[in-house]
């Protein structure tokens, strides 16, 4: 699946992975980030406002990949 046509199926920019409490960008997806994976495992999540913000204060930590600046 194309990056774009993830982010259009899925309707948000970010997306949670809930296994690894990782945030992905999907206008900056990098074929390690798995997406494709993390969906079809059920692992993914949404983040209402759809804001990296708002996965930070859900803990979740930047994927190194798509974001950069992890933490881990």
């Amino acid at each position: 699946m194309s990056i774009h046509s993830t982010k259009t199926k899925y309707g948000q920019r970010y997306l949670g992975n809930s296994n690894e409490k990782e945030v992905h960008d999907l206008e900056n997806e990098a074929g390690v980030c798995q997406i494709d994976e993390i969906i079809q495992a059920d692992h993914a999540v949404r983040f209402n406002p759809d804001s990296l913000n708002e996965a930070k204060r859900n803990g979740y930590d930047n994927c190194h990949w798509c974001i950069g600046n992890s933490k881990r």
